[in-house]
């Protein structure tokens, strides 16, 4: 697993087993810190003094903005309709789909084993539960859990939501 030519590295990037990474056409900003076994695809974007965890997949598409954290083994998505194949039957190529981008606003923070759907944006300093599978955007400063993720702090005030008056099928309203 190679770091290519075409990927684009800041000053100061921290990757301590080089051999076991896999970056390509993908920019990564000054003082990032990335660890073994992980994957950013072309045309993905990592800001300044970044730490992405060990086994994380960052894929073509996803924006990541300076000061974020990103857990163990955290995957993105950039598809919303995958598919292997054509209607044809034919083997999918980059003219069959098109990418859906995904940003991470700065300072947030992604817990491991989350996985982010194509098409969101994660707010300034937002944190991500270990875990979580993020379908729809989340607020700045907000505390999301779960599958699909819900808020379980008000972002705007700081205090816990009543998790116990929260049904697994209500929607969450801060």
């Amino acid at each position: 697993m190679p770091i290519a030519s075409d990927a684009s590295l800041g000053s100061n990037i921290e990757i301590p087993h080089p051999d076991l990474v896999n970056l390509y056409g993908c920019h990564i900003g000054d003082f990032t810190r990335i660890a073994a076994f992980v994957e950013i695809q072309k045309k993905a974007k990592v800001g300044a003094r970044c730490k992405i965890s060990s086994h994380s997949f960052i894929c073509e598409g996803v924006v990541i903005e300076d000061d974020v954290f990103i857990g163990h083994g955290v995957m993105f998505t950039n598809d919303l309709h995958p598919r292997a194949t054509t209607p044809g039957g034919g083997l999918q190529t980059e003219a069959d789909w098109r990418v859906v981008p995904t940003v991470v606003r700065q300072g947030a923070s992604i817990g491991s084993n989350a996985t982010i759907l194509a098409g969101v944006v994660i707010g300034v300093g937002a944190l991500v539960g270990a875990g979580a599978v993020v379908t729809r955007d989340v607020a700045a400063h907000a505390v999301v859990v779960g599958n699909p993720a819900r808020p379980v702090r008000n972002p705007r005030r700081s205090e816990p939501l009543a998790l116990a008056a929260i049904s697994p099928h209500q929607e969450v309203r801060t």
